[in-house]
């Protein structure tokens, strides 16, 4: 039984609750859980999930630095649509990074689903980056992310990852229309 995986698991449910509140408290514990899953992932084979785990640590960095930039007037950054006029750079940015990573661990390492774990290391980028600017979109790139490692982690024996993951998609569900509310609220 791996115990950082599991410690890993109920840091990540923390996480959520924070992010399912739109809680500024959900970037300290998204420095927190990258840093145990580096190690859980790596041990696993599932080099991408643990390279991403560094980006996510410092993307909670970076996070935390926005939501708590002053504007006047207001006391932290608003929920808001994705400016259509991002969605062509992002998908653009996805297929990138797609495949680059994809091609490096499929040449390059010992990984038995390189193209997987790249696709969903190249969706989480373009999550976390739109997490951190609010943008309630996130919420619906997650739940594919989500779904998807919900059964890359069954494949490589991390079943309580997985059942994470399978709770991260219904939440993410239920985030999104949470999400929508808040903005409704704000407006």
């Amino acid at each position: 039984m791996n115990y950082l995986e599991i410690v890993g698991t109920l840091v990540g449910l923390l996480y959520l609750w924070f992010e399912y509140k739109a809680s500024i408290w959900l970037w300290p514990v998204s420095v927190i859980m990258p840093a145990i899953y580096i190690v859980v992932y790596y041990q696993v084979g599932l080099y991408a999930d643990s390279g991403i785990s560094v980006y996510y640590l410092l993307a909670g960095i970076y996070g935390w630095w926005v939501w708590l930039r002053h504007v006047p007037g207001r006391q932290e950054k608003l929920i808001t649509f994705t400016p259509r006029k991002l969605f062509m750079p992002l998908f653009v940015v996805l297929c990138l990074v797609f495949a680059l990573i994809g091609g490096i661990l499929a040449t390059y390492t010992d990984s038995t689903i390189p193209w997987w774990d790249s696709f969903t290391t190249a969706l989480s980028i373009i999550a976390m980056w739109m997490l951190a600017h609010k943008y309630v979109e996130q919420w619906l790139v997650w739940l594919v992310v989500d779904i998807i490692s919900c059964g890359l982690y069954l494949y490589k024996d991390l079943y309580f990852t997985s059942f994470l993951y399978g709770l991260y998609a219904v939440i993410a569900f239920g985030g999104y229309l949470r999400w929508k509310q808040l903005m409704n609220v704000t407006e």
